[in-house]
Formats: C-alpha cells, structure tokens, sequence
C-alpha cells in the first residue's frame, strides 16, 4: 500500500510532471519556483523514486517525429497460467511500449494480453506481431492487431495541486 504524499511531494510532482525545464540544472529551478532548497527536492524525487511512486526521469521521444507512425495494439488470447511470464517477455520486447493483462469477456472477446506494437509501416507491426506470435508459440489461441486511426490524447496522468 503507498502512504499518502505530503504537501511538498506533491507540490513537486505537480511542478515535474510535465518534463523538467531544459536548463543545466533543473532541479535548482524547481526548487527555485517552489521556495525549496535543490537538495531537499533531490532528496524527494530519490526517495519518490525509491518507493515507486516516480517510475523513471527520462527523456520521452515523439515517436512519430521520429519515423513510427504505425501503431498497433496487439491483442492476444494467451494460456491463463503463463500470463505473467510470457508478459514480462512481451513487455521487455523493445518495440513494445505498453503490455497489460486485461480481463477475457467472453464469448466475443477472449483476449487477455495486450501489447502497444510500433513500427514505421503497418508491414513493420505486422512483422513485430508475428515475432511476438512466434515467442508465445503455443501458450496462444489466436491474437487480433487494433491500428490507431488518430491520436485523440497523448499524454501521461496529471494531477492537480
């Protein structure tokens, strides 16, 4: 269970969460804006990140800025019981950018597994696909690829002060 954050925690996630500014030392311009000492906000992050609530800092690329403007969610019908280890594979694919287990609504949907495929061409996800295909092997009884038409919403979860 995550403890509840305090008052500065999210003050800084609130300040963060929509990419650092592009500056030589960003966390000194957080803690600027926010009235914190730099090391105190470095602190906090670490210790964010240490408890999970701040998964990574990194940079995000536009994807399709840079080439990959076929995107697929693969959709697979996988064995219950190698769910969790055939999705860790699946996700660890570095073409794969999401992979969850959903639930199966059966009888018009069977699948449980899905993975966010990326390519430069649909014929580049289909190839993808097939390779995910090829790792399930067996563990799978029939999978579907759902193409993105248009990008309604594209970013992470915000929160508000």
């Amino acid at each position: 269970m995550c403890k509840p954050l305090d008052a500065i925690d999210r003050r800084i996630i609130v300040a963060t969460q929509a990419g650092l500014p592009l500056l030589a030392e960003p966390y000194a311009a957080i803690a600027a804006q926010l009235g914190l000492q730099t090391d105190e906000v470095l602190q906090r992050v670490a210790a964010l990140q240490a408890d999970g609530v701040i998964r990574r800092v990194a940079a995000v690329p536009n994807h399709y800025a840079l080439g990959y403007r076929a995107n697929g969610m693969s959709v697979w019908n996988v064995t219950d019981g190698r769910i969790v280890e055939l999705g860790r594979q699946v996700g660890g694919l570095d073409y794969v950018s999401h992979c969850y287990q959903r639930p199966r609504h059966l009888p018009l949907w069977p699948y449980n597994l899905f993975a966010m495929v990326h390519g430069r061409s649909r014929e580049d996800v289909e190839e993808k696909v097939g390779a995910i295909a090829d790792l399930l092997g067996s563990h799978c009884r029939g999978h579907e690829v759902l193409y993105s038409k248009r990008i309604l919403k594209k970013t992470g979860l915000r929160i508000k002060e």
